[in-house]
């Protein structure tokens, strides 16, 4: 590699001064050396000041040929190698070279023109203060580059359009992975024909292999009912912009009105690398199936993003699966030192129910150590926690700072009704544990524990209490007091609203063993009484309700006391009201805008909390917002609502 030539100009110098000096030193060896030594560096610095004075001289005239050429603007632009206008100060050109009119204008006369006839609605000044302007003009594309001296406005047009083409075609040819399961292939088909079932699950494969035809995609079964299609990401793009229209034709395949055949759709989008968008999409139809499956999730770098899931889920009735994660579980708990146990913030009476039950079965099913971390001052089920301390000497409820002081390596923590780390009781205890095993029922949240041990999720289930009651089925017998049976009891009927919502087979066998174990209703109905003060509160936001698209908003005021139960109690009262598809009831608590969203199943109230920031259940959610007021969530929610079809 060349050096640069004005480089040589200070080591010429260096040398000098070197000369020079070593002169100075001859004149106490010999006289005569340092005459003659004297005379060659006067010469050495005089050549080297010549050939300085000669270059500057170099430069300057280079510099003003290049400044006379730029004066002269025409001459200047014409030697340009690329399509370049002056503009005037009305924004009219004044000048186009020739490479302009050849290949921008295309031959036509452009002078007197308005250069926002090339611009294709950007704007100049824009153009002048950016660093390259992408504009399309006759079928090309331009990265446009723009200088102003005074009046003058100088635009020079690079054509790229085979880069920028070539790139497009890039990016649109894309492979993305789609993963697919048939939801209810085994529930729809069981009660069934042979012939009539092959039939469904041929129309079922019918719809996605000309699905997959259309987007000339490659479609795989994979086994008995997941499928593989890979498209290019132009088809992809179609999908999404339809919202996976797929989904609502699948769901035209019926046995009846209410048997239909559902899908749901996982895609991995936009990764390094094919393994790696497979990857994704199996972590995306895992969110899918989570969510209680019937939508499709699409994962790409940063997010994930949800259309459809407006199906109730499909029941799962299988033991075989409940009894294996009932015997991973045991084999964590036996090999724990301690087991710890707790539920989410703000706890109610499923979280505190299922807690109850796990840690009875634990105790006294397998006579392990157990604690339920517990904050007693936001609970919500205040009275269980009450009826269980007055029935057991045993201590059962621990704070945080107990329970991080038991925490070692051999320490099992047990998460229950929630699955979201920024939800549990406490995330320090959470964060300390190295041993995490999470069982819940809540659709599946992007922000979810990963590393657990054992991760028990099951949306088609009830109430976390209903899946307790199933798991410790499997710890031993004849473990359960009536007021922990109790516990599980009030948890399942708060969470399907004392049988109405999300009932399945599952539901009430999971309570005739609850009332078969010492369960009684009457005690259970007790938990659910309230204070003259409540019952009132509860009852003044129903009666300030409106209603507006068939929905029921409710604000409550600030200075409410018994709030939580309150809004929650209200949000399933509005439900009675005939024409009431869901209801908000809005609140201030803790420094923070809360809802409670409430409905009967036919709007799925989770995907409206998850605009806002929140989640829950197709039938039962809410959020949490800080800095903002009441009224402001209550326009969002009306803004909501309304735009609803």
């Amino acid at each position: 590699m060349k050096k640069k030539v004005w480089i040589t100009t200070p080591v010429i110098l260096a040398v000098n001064i070197l000369m020079l000096a070593m002169t100075g030193a001859s004149w106490y060896f010999n006289k005569y050396i340092f005459f003659v030594e004297l005379i060659l560096t006067l010469l050495a610095f005089i050549l080297t000041f010549k050939d300085m004075l000669g270059f500057k001289k170099y430069v300057k005239i280079i510099v003003n040929d290049a400044v006379k050429m730029h004066s002269n603007h025409e001459n200047f632009l014409k030697l340009t190698p690329f399509a370049a206008i002056i503009v005037g100060s009305e924004n009219e050109i004044v000048f186009a070279n020739d490479i302009f009119i050849k290949t921008v204008a295309q031959q036509e006369i452009c002078v007197g023109e308005s250069v926002e006839n090339f611009l294709n609605d950007k704007n100049i000044d824009d153009i002048l203060k950016s660093n390259g302007t992408d504009i399309s003009y006759n079928g090309k594309r331009y990265n446009v580059y723009g200088a102003e001296y005074h009046k003058i406005k100088v635009l020079y047009f690079i054509d790229d359009t085979y880069y920028k083409e070539s790139t497009f075609e890039y990016l649109e040819s894309r492979p993305a992975i789609i993963l697919i399961t048939f939801d209810n292939k085994e529930e729809l088909l069981r009660d069934i024909e042979v012939e009539q079932s092959s039939q469904i699950v041929a129309k079922v494969e019918q719809q996605l292999q000309n699905w997959a035809k259309n987007a000339n995609g490659i479609f795989k079964r994979l086994n008995d009912n997941i499928y593989m299609m890979i498209v290019q990401e132009r088809y992809l793009r179609e999908f999404i912009n339809k919202k996976f229209e797929i989904l609502e034709s699948i769901r035209n395949v019926k046995l009846d009105d209410k048997k239909y055949a559902t899908i749901s759709i996982g895609v991995g989008r936009g990764a390094d690398s094919l393994k790696e968008n497979e990857l994704w999409a199996k972590k995306a139809i895992e969110m899918a199936l989570g969510r209680g499956g019937d939508q499709a999730v699409v994962k790409q770098k940063g997010n994930y993003a949800f259309f459809g899931g407006i199906s109730k889920g499909t029941e799962k009735l299988d033991a075989v699966r409940t009894r294996v994660i009932a015997n991973t579980l045991l084999e964590h708990i036996r090999q724990s030192d301690v087991v710890l146990i707790m539920g989410h913030k703000y706890s109610d009476l499923d979280s505190v129910g299922a807690c109850i039950g796990m840690w009875s079965a634990i105790t006294k099913g397998q006579k392990k150590e157990a604690y339920i971390v517990f904050n007693e001052f936001s609970t919500l089920a205040g009275s269980l926690v009450h009826n269980v301390k007055r029935s057991t000497e045993k201590k059962v409820f621990i704070n945080d700072q107990s329970a991080i002081s038991l925490i070692n390596d051999k320490t099992l923590l047990i998460i229950l009704d929630t699955h979201s780390p920024n939800f549990v009781e406490d995330f320090s205890v959470y964060q300390k544990c190295k041993s995490v095993v999470v069982i819940d029922h809540h659709r599946m949240m992007i922000n979810h524990i990963e590393e657990a041990l054992v991760f028990y999720h099951e949306p088609s289930a009830s109430s976390s209490s209903e899946m307790v009651t199933e798991l410790i089925q499997y710890f031993g017998e004849n473990f359960l007091t009536s007021t922990e049976a109790e516990a599980l009891l009030a948890g399942i009927m708060l969470d399907t609203k004392n049988f109405v919502l999300k009932t399945s087979v599952r539901t009430f066998e999971a309570a005739a063993f609850l009332r078969k174990n010492g369960a009684d209703t009457v005690s259970v109905k007790r938990l659910f009484s309230n204070t003259i003060a409540t019952y009132k509160e509860k009852y003044q936001l129903v009666a300030s309700a409106e209603i507006f698209n068939s929905f029921a908003v409710a604000v409550a005021p600030k200075d409410m006391k018994d709030i939580r139960i309150a809004s929650a109690q209200a949000a399933d009262e509005l439900l009675d009201i005939q024409g009431v598809k869901a209801s908000f009831v809005i609140y201030w608590d803790n420094d923070m805008v809360n809802v409670s969203a409430r409905s009967m199943g036919d709007v799925n109230v989770q995907l409206l909390m998850e605009k806002l920031g929140g989640g829950g259940h197709q039938t039962m959610a809410g959020v949490q917002i800080k800095n903002v007021s009441l009224e402001q969530i209550r326009e969002k929610i009306i803004e909501m609502i309304t735009s609803i079809k």
